[in-house]
C-alpha cells in the first residue's frame, strides 16, 4: 500500500480546527486557533483523542487553506497538535503561518524527526516512545502526564534532558485526577522547580 503524498507539507491530514482557549500548561487561558492533525503511533491508553490515531481516516487538506482560515481569527496564536504532528513535514505550514504574523505553539511527544519552526514547544514525553535528543533540546515547556506515583521518576528523567530554561509541569491524567492530584501537589511543594498543570478546558466545557 502506497503512503499518502504530503507534497512536502502542502497537504496534511486534518482532523479538526477550532478557535478556543488554551486549557493547560504555560499558555493556559490564552485564546488560540487549534490545528489538529491526524495520525499517532504512540498509543497512550489514556489518550482523550484516540479518534486522531488513524491518519487515513482524515482528509488530506490543502495547507494554504488551513492557514487562510487560521488568519481570520482575532487571536494571533496557533496551536499545532494531534495526534502526533511531527509525523509530517511542517516547514511549509509554519512558514506560511509566520508569514501571516502568527505565533505558533507546538504540542508533541517529540518521538519523531523534527520539522517546522515554532515560537513555543510543549514537549509531553511518553515512556513507550521517548523523545529524541533534538526534541528535548527544543522544548520550552516539559509537561509530563502523571497517572501513578511511579511516573514522577519518569518526569525527573525527562527533566534532566531539557535545557535549563525549560519550564517543568506535572499534569494529572484526567481519569485519575482525584487519585493522583494529592501526590502531585505534595511533590511540587517538595520540589518547587515543578509547577502543576490542570486541564482547565475540561472544567470550562470547551474544546
Amino acid at each position: 500500500m502506497n503512503k499518502p503524498d504530503y507534497k512536502q507539507g502542502r497537504l496534511l491530514p486534518l482532523v479538526e480546527e477550532f478557535y478556543t482557549l488554551q486549557g493547560e500548561g504555560y499558555h493556559t487561558g490564552v485564546a488560540a486557533y487549534f490545528i489538529r492533525l491526524g495520525g499517532c503511533d504512540v498509543g497512550c491508553r489514556w489518550c482523550d483523542a484516540k479518534y486522531t490515531w488513524n491518519a487515513a481516516a482524515h482528509p488530506l487538506t490543502d495547507t494554504d487553506a488551513i492557514v487562510e482560515r487560521a488568519a481570520q481569527y482575532p487571536a494571533r496564536a496557533i496551536v499545532i497538535t494531534g495526534g502526533e504532528p511531527l509525523l509530517y513535514p511542517l516547514d511549509y505550514l509554519t512558514q506560511k503561518l509566520h508569514d501571516k504574523g502568527l505565533q505558533i505553539f507546538l504540542e508533541t511527544s517529540g518521538s519523531h524527526p523534527w520539522s517546522g519552526s515554532f515560537d513555543w514547544v510543549c514537549l509531553s514525553p511518553k515512556k513507550q516512545a521517548p523523545p529524541t535528543s533534538e526534541a528535548f533540546g527544543k522544548a520550552h515547556e516539559l509537561k509530563v502526564i502523571i497517572e501513578s506515583v511511579e511516573d514522577l521518576k519518569w518526569a525527573e528523567e525527562c527533566a534532566a534532558k531539557v535545557g535549563c530554561e525549560c519550564l517543568l509541569y506535572l499534569q494529572p491524567e484526567w481519569s485519575r485526577f482525584s487519585d493522583i492530584i494529592g501526590a502531585i501537589v505534595d511533590y511540587a511543594m517538595a520540589n518547587p522547580k515543578w509547577k502543576v498543570s490542570i486541564q482547565t478546558h475540561k472544567y470550562m466545557h470547551i474544546p
